[in-house]
């Protein structure tokens, strides 16, 4: 992790092009956020297997282990053009609303994506 125990540190899945095209925008606007491939993350040390880290985004800061929405807001929040999304969805008539489509519909889109990814590869592999 950064030096900086402020820092943010996202944890993402690179081999998935939304999540990599999401983390390219981010890393242009918000050049103190740290992105770690999955792969190339101490998951270990942060309570998680390679599985619940391609299920859903994580950051790390100051210790604490941020997940799902609380992740993205994190992210949304280093960036100057999106801290309101960040405001936006840490309020209390939202955030049960952004959790659950996160939980429910993004996040598990997403996974789904990445296996169905990997499954192609293999057979391509023969």
């Amino acid at each position: 992790m950064p030096d900086d125990p402020h820092a943010l540190t996202v944890i993402y899945n690179d081999e998935c092009p939304v999540c990599r095209f999401e983390v390219e925008g981010h890393r242009r606007a918000a050049p103190a956020t740290r992105f770690v491939p999955v792969r190339g993350a101490d998951l270990r040390a942060l309570g998680l297997t390679e599985e619940q880290a391609l299920r859903r985004l994580h950051a790390v800061r100051g210790g604490e282990v941020l997940s799902g929405l609380d992740a993205n807001r994190a992210m949304w929040a280093e960036r100057p053009a999106l801290r309101w999304l960040a405001r936006l969805t840490g309020l209390p008539a939202v955030r049960p609303v952004a959790a659950l489509l996160y939980d429910r519909a993004a996040a598990p889109l997403l996974y789904r994506m990445h296996l169905a990814r990997g499954r192609r590869t293999r057979a391509a592999r023969g």
